[in-house]
């Protein structure tokens, strides 16, 4: 998540920008998420592969669907490849309703670049921010189709989606109880998310109305 925050971040930044071949980068850079994610899964799988072209572009020999580690590390390699645009589309959003304006005056005050995001961007986009994270974080919660199609029965990468679906396949009692708790998790995340995160962006866009109103 926090890589997929900032990269999605970085990613919005560009493109809110005026230059020539705006919109063939923001297609271009949504063409990941686009694709179905067992698509995605099986692109990845080969690309990890034991004679697949990250061994063969690193020179080395790492069972990465194996190995406990380098399978994890390749999962959220996959994720982040698949998931970063669409945080970059819903920040995108929130850069795009902030008026340049107050980029302007800012830059008329002696405001750097640094300022200009910290004291500007940072405040005025957390609302789109908020939505951003607390959409990807239910995702990561309930991740299923990415590890179970791309890792197979790895149980070092498996989630606790993978773990119920398992639990359902045998007969098991346990799989409600598993879904029970992912439910569970799933709405206490999003509650403190939405009560946290969701109370400040409300007060920041109630302080910037007051600022506007003054």
């Amino acid at each position: 998540m926090s890589i997929e925050t900032v990269i999605g971040f970085a990613m919005a930044l560009v493109m809110a920008k005026s230059f020539r071949g705006r919109g063939l980068l923001r297609a271009s850079v949504l063409v990941p998420w686009a694709i179905p994610t067992a698509v995605t899964a099986k692109l990845w799988f080969f690309i990890f592969a034991n004679d697949g072209i990250a061994n063969k572009m690193l020179g080395t020999d790492i069972l990465w669907t194996a190995d406990p580690w380098p399978a994890r590390f390749a999962i959220i390699v996959a994720d982040v490849w698949k998931t970063a645009p669409f945080m970059a589309l819903l920040i995108l959003a929130g850069l795009q309703m902030i008026p340049s304006d107050v980029y302007e005056a800012a830059k008329v005050d002696g405001a750097n670049a640094w300022q200009r995001f910290t004291q500007i961007t940072l405040p005025l986009v957390k609302p789109a921010l908020m939505v951003a994270i607390l959409f990807r974080t239910m995702d990561a919660l309930r991740m299923y189709d990415l590890p179970a199609i791309m890792m197979g029965s790895n149980p070092a990468t498996s989630t606790i989606s993978v773990l119920v679906v398992d639990q359902m396949r045998q007969g098991a009692n346990s799989a409600s109880a598993l879904s029970t708790i992912t439910f569970l998790i799933i709405f206490a995340v999003a509650f403190i998310l939405v009560r946290f995160l969701g109370a400040n962006a409300v007060s920041t866009q109630e302080k910037q109305r007051k600022g506007d109103a003054a």
